[in-house]
């Protein structure tokens, strides 16, 4: 059986998107079947890796008019990458959602028939706690969280911590947190200092991978490709790679 990661946190700006973009790529890369779910109405995961945001996908699979087979897209470049696209149609999900008695479950009723295709399925959340993010957790077997280095980094960590366990004793008991991952790091006493409280506060939940700032990161998604396809020599590439292999022994499978 795949396993669901849920990648949340909601302060928008953090790399939530470019980690799960190049964690799912990087894993592909490394013969892993991966599935990326957008599940952001920003649809920055799916232009990102070079699909259209204009088609059917993540919104209509919720809402039931079409199966998540049907929209489904499969990369050209990654052979074992496949992406649940998103559009601006999901904004309005959240609303939807709100009113169905199983409004909390629909993304889970959509992922369980395809998710023993898959070594493991990624979801890129969006920058909130909303219905389509209460979902992600609910449908998901764990949370990655993706904490940028700076100074209001840890300010919202502890809400999004309660949401968590809130989904975890009410919605999805076995809901765990995957880690934490220190992003956009730049090489200053500030980011050292937040990178030591978050290792100091949650331990072997913090990955020892810290992605740097890298402006091979920030070019590739306008060119509709994961970092390492970009400039595979980056530093930015060569911190995601190290993280897929974390990762990997993390879950001790590979």
């Amino acid at each position: 059986m795949g396993k669901i990661v849920a990648l949340a946190n909601q302060k928008g700006g953090v790399g939530k998107t470019t980690t799960a973009i190049n964690l799912a790529a990087n894993l592909a890369i490394m013969g892993k079947k991966i599935l990326l779910v957008d599940a952001d109405p920003q649809a920055n995961a799916t232009s990102g890796l070079g699909f259209d945001i204009n088609e059917k996908g993540i919104y209509e699979c919720i809402v039931g008019t079409c199966g998540v087979t049907e929209v489904i897209r499969h990369s050209d470049a990654i052979k074992k990458l496949s992406v649940l696209p998103s559009s601006i149609d999901l904004v309005g999900a959240d609303t939807e959602l709100a009113t169905l008695d199983d409004g909390h479950f629909r993304l889970k009723k959509c992922l369980d028939p395809v998710r023993d295709d898959y070594d493991y399925i990624f979801i890129d959340c969006s920058p909130s706690l909303g219905f389509i993010t209460l979902n992600a957790l609910v449908a998901a077997d764990s949370v990655l969280i993706p904490v940028q280095c700076e100074y209001f980094a840890l300010e919202g960590l502890g809400k999004l911590l309660n949401t968590i366990k809130i989904v975890k004793s009410k919605l999805n008991p076995h809901l765990e947190i995957e880690g934490f991952v220190m992003t956009m790091y730049s090489r200053s006493r500030l980011a050292n200092q937040v990178t030591i409280e978050v290792r100091e506060h949650f331990q072997h939940l913090a990955y020892d991978t810290i992605i740097q700032r890298n402006i091979r990161l920030g070019e590739a998604p306008s060119h509709g490709k994961p970092v390492i396809l970009h400039d595979a020599n980056s530093a930015g590439s060569v911190c995601y790679l190290n993280m897929a292999k974390e990762f990997l022994k993390r879950n001790k499978k590979g």
